[in-house]
């Protein structure tokens, strides 16, 4: 679209549509953009028909498009788009968009009745409608609140005077727990006086029926008509359907608490409120409990529909699929629908779990795409970059992994806070991984120069330090080596006072519990030098001198280190950081 000059419309409507395609192309997931996107389209030239112009017609289409390609789920707007096609172009496209909509929310009740209410008014082949109705059966029969789909079903048998495929349905339907659940039983009941014995039941069961009652008459040796043996064959007809009504009704009862529960059904853009999630929660728990696959799948599905935005159903889904037996595949589909629809990449753990399958699966070069595409759209994402290092280490080796690290130290793409975090996990895999101790400390001694802005490099240091195992005879130097670090960290660091002091808290923790008999008077210095008043406080007499003399910009703004590092602490809680300069970060070799 961003290439036409001309939509179609008057030069003020023009305007407007590419203000908002502009608008989009900056922000594109704002909904109401995309709505006012819509309705410009669709009042171009004073509203579209099929003797619109092409350039007008293709831009609705594209924005319809474009719309439903992001918001898969709106069947609203699926209707909608399907009657501006059967006005525009007739019957052939509105199909085309239909089967686009229910191929896109497969279990919607409404789009699929709306679909079937179409074809039954511009289809006069019998087949035809019934095929699509018993898709859309598939689909969405189960649903708690499909009652308007098989009235639909129901009418276009009345017309066709089809009693015999009526009974079939209702036969259907009163086993289905569903909202309206007993009228279709009475009009069943009903229907059933009237129809033919063998179409109540199967051969085989009648044949029983006959029988029982026959040894019946013999035994008490009271001969009985042909009436009275089909009078009594229909009453125990009767009194299966009911008891078949009972069960459907036990079923009903317990499902309907969670279903009064649910007060969004279908998809939005904004969030749902607590109770509603808590409630489907619980819903999945009671349909697990039942056993159920089927009512277990569908279930998933509709809460999916609702939640789709929110990424622990569908791992929640992707883990109880994964539970049952050779459902690779149906795996598989759930991670690519929440990866390439429904999950924002900005919260990437559902395509690292995707990443994890299919390394599980044996297919590691899909799992190295799923790791690249995900820092495509988010360079910075340290939980991705370290998940595909450790893949690369359990596939191929240290060197693997460490080859992916510095892939991403060497990016331009990647930010400070990253990298100091990757210099980071590098140390550790020297340390954890190789066993070498000194290749993890020359990694954090020869950076510091190039991450002391990083709260992340400084905490991971700290912490390496204080985790090194010490006997009697080498306590001092451990201990100076600890001491060494923190001694940076308040001098050579630019990090603001407060994470100054959290770091500070672990350093006294270690004095505390591991500290030498002396060590009560460094502890107490530098409780006081953190946390004193600004009287007694060589840090706050700094920070302060700092501010008075207009210099407060050498400290970072902690909000924008908090925006900037708290990224990182989500999956694996870590922090990174790039190169400041041409020459870059010292070496790893």
């Amino acid at each position: 679209m961003g290439d036409y000059n001309n939509y179609g419309g008057s030069d003020e409507e023009n305007a407007e549509i590419r203000r908002l395609n502009a608008e989009l192309e900056a922000d594109p997931d704002n909904f109401e953009l995309w709505e006012k996107l819509v309705r410009a389209c669709e009042s171009l030239e004073g509203g579209l028909n099929r003797n619109s112009s092409p350039h007008a017609l293709a831009t609705l289409r594209d924005s319809f498009d474009r719309f439903l390609l992001k918001f898969p789920l709106l069947f609203g707007y699926w209707k909608k788009y399907a009657d501006l096609e059967f006005n525009i172009a007739g019957p052939e496209s509105a199909e085309m968009v239909y089967e686009r909509g229910c191929a896109s929310i497969t279990n919607s009740v409404d789009l699929w009745t709306e679909y079937c209410s179409f074809k039954m008014e511009t289809t006069h082949t019998p087949h035809l409608v019934r095929e699509l109705f018993e898709r859309g059966a598939e689909h969405v029969g189960l649903d708690f609140l499909a009652h308007p789909f098989w009235d639909k079903y129901l009418e276009y048998e009345e017309r066709q005077e089809a009693q015999d495929r009526i009974f079939a349905i209702l036969t259907r339907v009163i086993r289905i727990p569903m909202h309206q659940y007993a009228r279709y039983f009475e009009r069943l009941r009903q229907l059933s006086h009237s129809r033919p014995l063998l179409e109540l039941v199967s051969a085989e069961t009648l044949s029983q029926y006959r029988a029982e009652i026959e040894a019946s008459a013999i035994q008490f040796g009271i001969p009985k008509t042909e009436m009275e043996i089909e009078r009594e064959v229909r009453e125990k007809i009767d009194a299966m359907f009911y008891q078949i009504f009972q069960t459907t009704q036990t079923e009903t009862t317990k499902r309907w608490p969670f279903e009064s529960e649910i007060k969004r059904p279908y998809f939005h853009v904004t969030e749902l409120e607590h109770a509603q999630l808590a409630n489907w929660r619980k819903y999945l728990d009671f349909e697990e409990a039942e056993g159920d696959f089927a009512r277990i799948v569908f279930l998933y599905e509709r809460c999916l529909v609702t939640c789709a935005c929110y990424d622990e159903f569908w791992f929640r889904y992707a883990r109880w699929m994964s539970a049952q037996s050779g459902k690779d595949e149906e795996v598989r589909n759930v991670y690519l629908r929440a990866s390439t629809l429904f999950v924002p990449v900005s919260r990437p753990g559902i395509r690292i779990q995707f990443a994890y399958f299919e390394e599980k699966c044996g297919r590691v070069d899909v799992a190295q795409d799923i790791y690249a595409a995900i820092l495509e759209k988010l360079p910075d994402s340290v939980e991705t970059i370290v998940s595909w290092a450790n893949m690369q280490r359990r596939q191929g080796g240290l060197d693997a992994a460490i080859d992916v690290l510095k892939g991403q130290l060497d990016s331009p793409t990647v930010d400070i806070f990253t990298k100091a975090a990757l210099v980071a996990e590098w140390a550790y895999l020297l340390w954890k991984v190789k066993g070498s101790v000194n290749e993890a400390r020359t990694v954090f001694i020869k950076n510091v120069q190039w991450y002391s802005d990083s709260r992340y490099f400084w905490q991971k240091w700290l912490d390496f330090e204080i985790e090194q195992p010490t006997n009697a005879s080498d306590e001092t130097v451990h201990y100076e080596r600890i001491k060494n670090v923190f001694a940076e960290i308040r001098t050579k660091s630019r990090l603001p006072l407060s994470l100054k002091q959290e770091l500070g808290q672990v350093y006294l923790n270690y004095l505390e519990r591991r500290g030498s008999k002396d060590a009560m008077k460094e502890f107490l210095e530098v409780d006081r030098e953190l946390f004193g008043p600004r009287s007694v406080s060589a840090m706050n007499k700094a920070k302060l001198g700092a501010k008075e003399n207009g210099m407060a910009h050498i400290e970072m703004d902690e909000a924008t280190r908090v925006k900037a590092e708290g990224r990182f602490f989500t999956f694996y809680q870590l922090h990174l950081e790039p190169d400041p300069d041409a020459q870059g970060p010292a070496s790893f070799n």
